[in-house]
């Protein structure tokens, strides 16, 4: 017979190994009175990982790095009121990037609501329609059926984190005093769990394998380009060895982001295109260059250049990814094709009037490449995407890199080099700077040395990511590009009306990111010239967290971004 001391350990018991059985390895957990008896069965429990963070915006973003490294979901765990209003943010990100997360917050019970109780708050459906799956649990109660029902929903939690779209789900649990595990009159009797296998020997669930989609060749037209976005894929190497066959049996160029799969896993020989920014910003040669077909796989790529030429293409659109999102913001002619890249089969003869339309955006990529290396070679160091280049020729194959929103996934997008072997990830279902720092953190934690490419704001932003400091299992760089304030803002038309855009958008900060380092124990290097740069990224970095920082200038970054994007060859 199994005994428990009082109802609330039993169920979350109950919570928890189902949750492990299910394949739950980490649950991160903010602290807080409530939340009590789930924290204390997490931590108890010998099979998961509970790791301790204190904000719980930040919890939510390591959880969310966490699982984008697994491809499992993971738990979180937090007290009632305001704490759970915090992972909104992280929730919003985990629905629209395809993140599995399930979120456990604590409530208080029925009779402590609309009722100024203290730390409460409305709590059921707390993130609107943002949740795969959600469910106001109800008091626990200490009978059979009762944790039979608890056992129930935790692993229809766990299915729908991951099927038939991954993301976040939330319980809402609410309980009674005791909160700590006392016993209560003689504890809690459980016959029906002895042995426990009985209780819970249905909870593998098996997912039937996915068949392949036929695409017939006679719907595609001869000038066609492919597209590799910054979707996220459990094997790149495979994703991107799917797309560039597809690309040399249609004789078609890949347009692919610098975050994409097809950028890092590609060779010189295949027929990969990184330049199209600046192509596409270069009067006439979008309009050369419009294709009659795309094929996209995932979402599309950060840049407005490219979506703006895809818009006014005309051309028919197919949307390759396994989620159900509308991924057309063109509103074109569009069809979604719900698989994988590897999934995905076009059938019948090769077209063979391609190859002339090839050549052309082959030698039109060789020649805008060449000139925007030629034009970062002449910049004075440190200049953004000089530096961002370096980083990427000297970073170790394999190396997981985190590329922040705003100018830290531009500039990867414009200059960081193919075929070298990254694993990037980023937070571009949202598109927000929320969480950056925790979410690098998440990935590295019991990882192999990991990168995080940042600006100063989103950087501040998550700051107390680093609080996860003593807790921490890995090694993470961060590369601080400083330039005092947002940088994105330098490219918009507002930065030419100041004020208000100095003190409202540029935001200036004047942070002593040294001092910061120093108060949270992290090393810290100022990269100050090119060989220092070269040292910082080859040395092999020890556990824990490194702060490197590189000081620019936004509004001559922005200008020489400018003159690299619009100018023309001399005499072209």
């Amino acid at each position: 017979m199994t005994t428990f001391p009082n109802v609330n350990a039993a169920a979350s018991w109950v919570v928890v190994e189902t949750l492990q059985r299910c394949g739950l390895g980490f649950a991160v957990i903010s602290p807080g009175s409530r939340s009590t008896p789930l924290t204390v069965a997490f931590a108890r429990h010998r099979k998961i990982e509970a790791i301790p963070i204190l904000d719980e915006r930040s919890a939510g973003f390591f959880a969310l790095g966490l699982a984008r490294r697994t491809g499992r979901p993971v738990a979180l765990v937090c007290t009632s009121g305001t704490a759970a209003a915090n992972y909104f943010p992280s929730v919003i990100e985990a629905r629209e990037s395809g993140v599995p997360l399930i979120y456990l917050t604590a409530d208080r019970p029925p009779e402590m609501r609309e009722c100024s109780s203290g730390q409460t708050i409305d709590q059921v459906k707390l993130y609107g329609n943002y949740p795969r799956w959600q469910l106001d649990m109800g008091v626990p109660e200490a009978s059979e059926v009762g944790l039979r029902s608890i056992r129930q929903a935790v692993a229809q939690a766990w299915r729908r984190a991951l099927d038939p779209v991954a993301g976040p789900v939330h319980l809402n649990l609410p309980f009674r005093d005791p909160l700590e595990p006392t016993m209560v009159e003689g504890g809690i009797h459980c016959a029906y769990l002895k042995g426990e296998e009985g209780f819970f020997d249905h909870l593998e669930t098996a997912y039937a394998p996915r068949s392949v989609l036929e695409l017939p060749v006679r719907r595609l037209q001869s000038r066609g380009v492919l597209i590799d976005g910054p979707g996220v894929t459990r094997d790149p190497e495979a994703h991107a060895a799917a797309i560039l066959g597809l690309a040399r049996r249609l004789a078609w160029p890949v347009l692919a982001d610098g975050v994409s799969a097809v950028r890092q896993f590609c060779s010189k020989s295949d027929p990969v295109v990184v330049a199209y920014d600046r192509l596409f910003r270069l009067r006439g040669l979008a309009d050369l260059l419009k294709p009659e077909c795309v094929i996209s796989f995932g979402p599309l790529p950060t840049s407005k250049a490219l979506r703006r030429w895809l818009a006014v293409s005309g051309a028919h659109l197919y949307f390759v990814d396994p989620g159900d999102k509308n991924l057309d913001p063109g509103h074109g002619r569009s069809i979604h094709l719900r698989c994988r890249a590897d999934e995905l089969v076009v059938s019948g003869k090769s077209r063979t009037d391609s190859r002339a339309w090839l050549q052309s955006w082959m030698q039109l990529e060789r020649e805008a490449s060449a000139f925007l290396s030629e034009g970062l070679d002449q910049l004075p160091f440190p200049t953004e995407g000089a530096v961002i280049r370096a980083v990427g020729e000297r970073l170790r194959k394999g190396t997981p890199v985190f590329a922040a929103s705003s100018m830290a996934i531009r500039n990867v997008e414009y200059f960081w080099p193919a075929g070298r072997g990254h694993v990037f990830h980023c937070n571009r279902g949202a598109n927000g700077i929320d969480g950056t720092l925790s979410t690098a953190l998440g990935l590295a934690h019991g990882s192999r040395p990991t990168w995080l490419l940042t600006g100063d704001l989103a950087l501040l932003h998550d700051s107390n990511g680093l609080l996860i400091g003593p807790h921490f299992r890995g090694s993470l760089t961060i590369l601080l590009i400083n330039n005092g304030g947002g940088g994105i803002f330098e490219h918009l038309p507002i930065a030419r009306f100041d004020p208000p855009f100095e003190a409202f958008f540029a935001t200036p900060q004047t942070v002593d990111f040294e001092r910061l380092a120093g108060a949270h124990g992290l090393d810290y290097a100022r990269i100050r010239t090119p060989d220092e740069l070269t040292t910082a990224v080859r040395a092999r970095p020890k556990r824990g967290i490194r702060l490197l920082e590189v000081r620019t200038d936004r509004r001559q970054d922005a200008l020489r971004l400018r003159q690299l994007f619009h100018e023309r060859k001399p005499g072209s």
